[in-house]
């Protein structure tokens, strides 16, 4: 039988030997606990950074019966609006000694709950969510067996950290229209609950103005199913002249779709998205997008999931962000004669 000659990892007996102190006290250290001194804490420190001891931060959550971890879920980590949601996070979490754990869920069509579960199985302290697709009453069944704090959609009872979509909605469908756009589309996502305020903001505000909605939901939130999607709307007969989709990811499905079908973007078609990613600010696309300040969701996100560890029982966080139209070359008045229409 081969013998397994592999270092043993040191410990906190270990770490207790070369300084000369108890094994209690080097736990005290690294919890941050008082009754260590500066120096004697420096020493501890020294002596497992030579020894390559690093601290069992699961097991201390056990010891203290505490679950300090911070669990992000993302719904896509392909979507640069997660990645800001991220950064927003760590920003929040930075100066904090709580551990964050990242779990991406693996599709975008509502079923997936097992990236939710490993956080759970993980023994956080507290699952940051961005962005749920499961119903109201399935989120709050969650929040009641681990603390939820909900990004990008507002969620009666668990905190929550979000846009005003109405408004950027509304900011959206009213700078097309402004333009002289008449035949305007909305290329919606799928309607889970929490997810149609974009598109019943777009409908009231076309039906204000006098203007028939045209919505069309797209299988999914990806830039694949919005290509598709954004197809079938320019292959009608009175093609709209443009389209408001749900999201960036979308949008950019949409602008290929048009170029494919030999329409230019935005002399035959204007597009505005939602989410002002990365993508949409590069040059040559230069999307027209609403900005919902993921980044700012973030942060604002984390400090909400630092509060309700240190305090269970303050009142529901409720915070509203408005989001800001970011006009750029994407969105322009109609062609004349570029389309007719139905009697």
């Amino acid at each position: 039988m081969a013998l397994d000659h592999r270092p043993r990892p040191a410990t906190q007996s270990d770490v207790a030997r070369e300084v000369g102190v108890s094994r209690t006290l080097v736990s005290f250290a690294f919890r941050g606990a008082p009754g260590v001194s500066d120096e004697t804490k420096q020493a501890i420190f020294d002596a497992a950074k030579r020894l390559g001891y690093r601290p069992n931060a699961v097991a201390a959550d056990l010891a203290r019966k505490h679950r300090s971890a911070v669990g992000l879920y993302l719904m896509d980590i392909r979507n640069e609006v997660y990645a800001d949601i991220l950064s927003g996070v760590r920003t929040a979490l930075h100066q904090d000694r709580n551990r964050l754990i990242l779990s991406v869920s693996r599709s975008v069509d509502g079923e997936d709950q097992g990236a939710l579960e490993s956080l759970m199985e993980a023994r956080v302290g507290i699952i940051i969510a961005a962005t749920l697709l499961d119903s109201d009453e399935r989120a709050q069944e969650l929040a009641k067996l681990v603390p939820l704090v909900s990004v990008t959609r507002r969620i009666e009872g668990v905190d929550s950290v979000h846009s005003d979509d109405a408004a950027g909605a509304r900011a959206a469908t009213e700078h097309l229209i402004r333009l002289g756009h008449t035949r305007i589309a909305h290329l919606a996502g799928p309607a889970y609950d929490g997810h149609t305020v974009r598109r019943e903001s777009y409908a009231k505000t076309m039906r204000d103005a006098g203007l028939k909605p045209l919505t069309l939901a797209a299988e999914d939130f990806t830039q694949d199913s919005g290509e598709r999607a954004a197809a079938r709307l320019l292959g009608m007969a009175d093609r709209p002249t443009a389209i408001f989709t749900h999201n960036d990811q979308l949008a950019l499905g949409a602008r290929e779709a048009a170029y494919a079908g030999g329409l230019s973007v935005p002399a035959d078609l204007s597009l505005v998205g939602y989410d002002n990613s990365r993508t949409s600010r590069l040059h040559g696309i230069d999307l027209t997008s609403i900005d919902l300040h993921a980044v700012e969701l973030g942060r604002r996100a984390g400090v909400a999931a630092l509060n309700r560890l240190m305090d269970p029982e303050a009142p529901i966080a409720d915070e509203r962000l408005l989001p800001e139209l970011v006009v750029r070359n994407s969105t322009a008045p109609p062609r004349e004669g570029s389309w007719h229409p139905s009697p």
